[in-house]
């Protein structure tokens, strides 16, 4: 039996898509380890109902890894992998379980080199858009210049972009050094990867997948959502599997039944992401004033920056939760909108689901997925912030009527539903990402 390892950085959203992607190869046939990388700062992973993938925890609790930058935490997490990843292959080949191909987070450009030393193939995966691939491939190679020059950007298989549609770490590089060299570094050794895997789908980035596709053999496998929420041939697939937080369940599917279909804005911006605190009351402000109701998401560690007694006055329209199942939310009748920080997990999330969307982006390649979802894939619409660069609330009141109203918020919805439908062919036996997949096993067999 063939047998790959998986090796995601350890941040939920890349582990979750990572997994799914270990569960599909499972389900073609092949053996799948997937490797965790787990300190005191990280929850342990729950056991999965996928018997077929194997999870291997390799422990690093650091005090000093939470508080060094970017580059020096990717650094750390390079000398642990160095070491114990030989280790773990020694180990799976000494047992009969020889591995085949390692798939790595395309951060880790050094895993290829590594893989390639000990005679194994190497597989990159990306975990954010194509079109935020290309933008991080031209400045690579020189073609995007940083700081950025005025003017619209018109880049290979890409729209039109002004420079605040580019990711934060081009469009304000002086603010991310260390993160700006590390996502540009991905594309150092990339032809040499054997396979480069993308969470995206073919129709969803034609364009720019056809021009990427003339470099790289690139394949697109995603959207990498658990089974149930797509084809539904993974049985028991109904979550991912990881949760840094422990979401609040019972208490948000039981407010969301008492509420009407299409009446509820779903309101998240993920795991990272700390709004100011002029930010946060205006957005308490913009729900309170908006004709909806509300589920909204504040980590515990943000729940101090709500106005006073917000709860109290709106709790005939609201609900505020540390943490909620996501995909379990999207998917329920009563959610009509979803306001998000557009991170590519969210965003498939909400396109297989069907869910229109208000685009609220803070950082990374969050801005660029706010472009396509206003402007090319027309499923919402995206916020627009003053001189101050806040996001006031009659913004938010806004943006909020444009979706759920009027003769716009149908033709959102309409459109939001057709990418649902497209998703799901994507990953459908015969769709798209599973050739995609198909391939790859075939080719491995091969070797």
């Amino acid at each position: 039996m063939l047998h790959i390892l998986v090796v995601p950085l350890p941040l939920q959203g890349h582990i979750n898509p990572m997994f799914q992607f270990s569960k599909r190869l499972a389900f073609k046939g092949l053996r799948v380890t997937l490797v965790i990388i787990s300190s005191d700062t990280h929850h342990e992973p729950i056991e999965t109902q996928l018997s077929l993938v194997k999870i291997e925890s390799i422990y690093a609790a650091s005090e000093e890894a939470d508080k060094i930058n970017a580059e020096k935490k990717m650094q750390w997490l390079q000398n642990i992998l160095s070491k114990r990843l030989p280790e773990l292959i020694s180990k799976q080949e000494s047992i009969g379980y020889p591995i085949s191909c390692i798939v790595y987070d395309s951060a880790m450009t050094w895993a290829l080199d590594m893989a390639k030393g000990l005679g194994i193939a190497g597989a990159s995966f990306f975990t954010h858009s194509c079109a935020v691939g290309t933008v991080y491939c031209n400045v690579h190679q020189g073609v995007l210049s940083v700081p950025l020059k005025e003017g619209p950007i018109l880049l290979p298989g890409l729209p039109l972009l002004e420079p605040h549609d580019l990711p934060s770490f081009i469009y304000d590089p002086g603010s991310y050094p260390s993160f700006l060299k590390l996502v540009v570094g991905r594309f150092s050794n990339i032809t040499d990867a054997d396979w480069i895997f993308w969470n995206s789908f073919d129709c969803l980035e034609q364009e720019v997948v056809s021009w990427m596709r003339t470099r790289w053999p690139i394949k697109t496998i995603g959207p990498t959502l658990p089974s149930m929420y797509l084809d539904k041939r993974l049985e028991d697939d109904r979550d991912y599997g990881f949760n840094l937080f422990t979401p609040n369940t019972d208490t948000c599917i039981k407010w969301l039944e008492s509420k009407d279909t299409g009446t509820v804005v779903y309101v998240s911006f993920g795991s990272m992401a700390n709004l100011g605190e002029k930010q946060m009351e205006e957005l308490a402000l913009g729900l309170k004033r908006s004709k909806t109701n509300f589920l909204w998401v504040v980590r515990e560690s943000e729940i101090q920056k709500l106005p006073s007694n917000f709860e109290e006055q709106t709790s005939e329209k609201g609900l505020v939760v540390n943490w909620c199942p996501q995909l379990q939310i999207l998917a329920h009748e009563a959610v009509g909108c979803f306001m998000t920080h557009c991170g590519w997990n969210s965003t498939l999330e909400a396109l297989s689901s069907g869910v229109p969307m208000v685009a609220m982006p803070q950082w990374t390649d969050q801005l660029t997925n706010a472009k396509f979802v206003e402007d090319e894939w027309k499923v919402g619409v995206r916020v627009k912030v003053d001189q101050m660069g806040i996001v006031t609330k009659e913004e938010i009141e806004r943006c909020i009527a444009q979706v759920m109203e009027g003769e716009r918020g149908k033709e959102i919805k309409r459109n939001s539903m057709r990418w649902r439908e497209l998703a799901k062919e994507a990953v459908a036996e015969g769709g798209s990402s599973d050739k995609n997949i198909e391939e790859f096993v075939a080719a491995l067999l091969c070797k």
